[in-house]
């Protein structure tokens, strides 16, 4: 794992995440994490083509994954899907810890016919965009009980491939079970437009920035716009614009010493007051103050 960018969602150009694996020859990230708010990798909408899973070991939090927002508890584990935009969120100031296991599918495609068969029918199916196994679910335990070991096992592939086949298959019996859920079904026009919005965000946030050019890096109107960043993220698009630039003054101050008119200048701000008031807001501290808890 590069050390690096531990904590840090670091992308693609086209917007996606560039998953940081426990090991570089083998596609798989197991961590034993926990969340509360205003951390730096709360609410950062994301995508990848890895699959992804996480089980509440304590506490409660919340997944958005494509707008919807889940709220899961102690027990509970989430299947996000590949190429699903989602984050996690905290719930009522409270601390919750996880496992998260994030995967690329490719582990289980032994051969073309378990590739078509078994695994392109939930990947690469709109209509799932995500399985939720909670309390009332038969598969609530099975699941959370292997999730629960990876830790362990983090940097054994074998081990890993094995509980991953396991996982798989319930998987695919849980969604045989419901089959087709209207209101889960992707918007496919609206999502594609958000992760051209989001990742022209991430290439320009530095810069002076307006909904129009937001907007018009979709190429759709301003009220299409609010309404998209409203649908996946529950905020306006210059709310988010904000919120991004915020996590990227936490990034600063965690790893350098520079001082906070060159970050405030490196992130976009108009100036150290406007910064410290943003970042305020959105982390519940000065960037002095961020800085010495960090550092």
């Amino acid at each position: 794992m590069n050390r690096d960018v531990m904590g840090l969602i670091v992308k693609r150009d086209d917007g996606s995440e560039i998953v940081n694996y426990d090991d570089e020859s083998f596609p798989s990230y197991i961590y034993d994490g926990w969340l509360e708010p205003k951390v730096t990798w709360e609410r950062v909408p994301h995508f990848h083509e890895d699959v992804e899973l996480l089980t509440v070991k304590s506490g409660t939090l919340a997944y958005s994954v494509n707008g919807k927002t889940l709220v899961l508890h102690e027990g509970d584990t989430i299947f996000v899907n590949s190429n699903q935009i989602h984050y996690s969120m905290a719930i009522n100031d409270e601390t919750a810890t996880y496992v998260i296991f994030v995967v690329h599918p490719s582990i289980l495609t032994a051969s073309v016919a378990i590739e078509m068969k078994a695994i392109r029918p939930i990947t690469d199916n709109p209509d799932i965009p995500y399985v939720r196994f909670r309390y009332k679910n038969e598969f609530t335990e099975a699941i959370r009980n292997i999730m629960l070991e990876l830790p362990a096992i983090r940097h054994d592939p074998f081990e890993i491939t094995m509980r991953f086949f396991h996982i798989w298959d319930i998987i695919r019996k849980q969604t045989a079970c419901y089959g087709l859920n209207a209101e889960e079904i992707t918007d496919e026009p609206h999502m594609k437009y958000f992760k051209t919005m989001m990742h022209f965000i991430s290439e320009h946030y530095c810069s002076a920035v307006t909904l129009n050019d937001i907007a018009g890096s979709a190429g759709i109107s301003k009220s299409l716009c609010n309404s998209v960043f409203k649908r996946y993220v529950e905020e306006s698009p210059i709310t988010y614009l904000m919120r991004f630039r915020a996590r990227k003054v936490a990034e600063h101050l965690k790893i350098s010493n520079l001082p906070l008119s060159e970050i405030a200048s490196l992130t976009g701000f108009n100036g150290v007051s406007y910064m410290s008031e943003t970042f305020r807001r959105f982390f519940g501290m000065s960037p002095r103050e961020y800085r010495k808890k960090m550092q």
